[in-house]
């Protein structure tokens, strides 16, 4: 048995609980989150 994830809405769904849990970290989460789907998207493992 084989579970395929995909790796962008793993991490958009990590970075959602961890601003609900903490908030004052929504702008490293947003800033981390922007920096790992760039570099995803110019290794062409993204979208």
């Amino acid at each position: 048995m084989t579970i395929h994830v995909e790796l962008v809405p793993l991490v958009s769904l990590v970075a959602g609980i961890a601003v609900l849990l903490f908030p004052r970290l929504l702008q490293y989460i947003v800033g981390f989150y922007l920096i790992i789907m760039g570099i995803l998207g110019l290794t062409g493992h993204g979208f």
